[in-house]
């Protein structure tokens, strides 16, 4: 996943304003309609721990596979916290670290939290590290308006509570469901869609005191 496409399935067609409706839709489908994925089921969590324990014993593929289970996810919490300039080389980091202390996880099953608090914890390191740096501007090329726009609303949910701002970006941005982001974070259901809720919110507050977005 590279900078250049990250708003790619976000931005297009003032997604933003329709949202609310689909939020809601995430988490009330029947069984029947939804995705494979949408929930964080045993099976789904039995398939993190085979694959914790496959890893710690050197097994290469399965590290792999949890590497693209994860990506998006790591992504998005990084995304939300730090420039979207040094988004992929921190998502290598936490995945060099998680590969490095994958022996401490005590609970195999608790890999997908434990990976969100390690992507956490590095966003948090990167800033420590900016205050202590003193960095001249870039020269930037000739502009992009469709990634400028997307840079400004990205701008804008960095803004917003941080509770509010991961869950945004990981369903606007990663295009994860609410159930999803439940599944892969360890945040609870419920959690994620008051956050969802309230952010969207916000958001779209927000984005209504630009000019010309009044009625």
């Amino acid at each position: 996943m590279t900078t250049a496409s990250l708003f790619e399935p976000v931005w297009k067609a003032n997604r933003v304003k329709g949202l609310a409706v689909e939020l809601e839709v995430d988490f009330i489908a029947p069984v029947s309609e939804s995705r494979s994925v949408a929930a964080p089921t045993v099976m789904e969590i039995s398939e993190d721990a085979q694959l914790v324990t496959a890893a710690r014993d050197g097994d290469r593929a399965a590290y792999g596979k949890l590497y693209g289970k994860y990506a998006r996810v790591v992504h998005g919490i990084l995304l939300s916290r730090v420039p979207p300039d040094e988004v992929d080389d921190l998502l290598q980091d936490v995945f060099l670290h998680a590969m490095r202390k994958l022996q401490s996880l005590r609970d195999a099953a608790a890999f997908a939290g434990w990976l969100a608090a390690i992507a956490r914890n590095r966003a948090m390191d990167y800033h420590r590290r900016s205050r202590e740096m003193v960095e001249l501007p870039e020269e930037r090329g000739e502009a992009d308006p469709p990634r400028m726009e997307a840079v400004a609303i990205l701008a804008v949910i960095q803004a917003l509570p941080e509770a509010y701002r991961e869950t945004l970006v990981l369903r606007l941005v990663e295009g994860l469901t609410g159930p999803e982001i439940a599944a892969r974070t360890g945040l609870t259901p419920g959690s994620v869609r008051v956050n969802l809720h309230r952010g969207i919110r916000q958001l779209r507050e927000k984005l209504g005191d630009a000019p010309g977005e009044k009625s």
